[in-house]
């Protein structure tokens, strides 16, 4: 897993809820376009799923 994807499901994870990618560059500094990239990269993994329209949860 690319360093980028670990950075942003660690930080789903650390908020708790589902959260939307803009949440997640603000939490984490990285640019809204890579972690859109990195959400993409983990929902084919079967690390996130999305609970509700734009918003991403980590699975369990």
């Amino acid at each position: 897993m690319a360093t980028t994807e670990q950075t942003v499901l660690k930080a789903m994870k650390n908020a708790g809820k589902p959260v939307r990618p803009g949440d997640v560059a603000k939490m984490t500094g990285i640019d809204s376009k890579e972690v859109s990239n990195a959400i993409k990269g983990l929902k084919e993994k079967g690390k996130v799923s999305s609970p509700k329209r734009c918003y991403w949860a980590p699975t369990k």
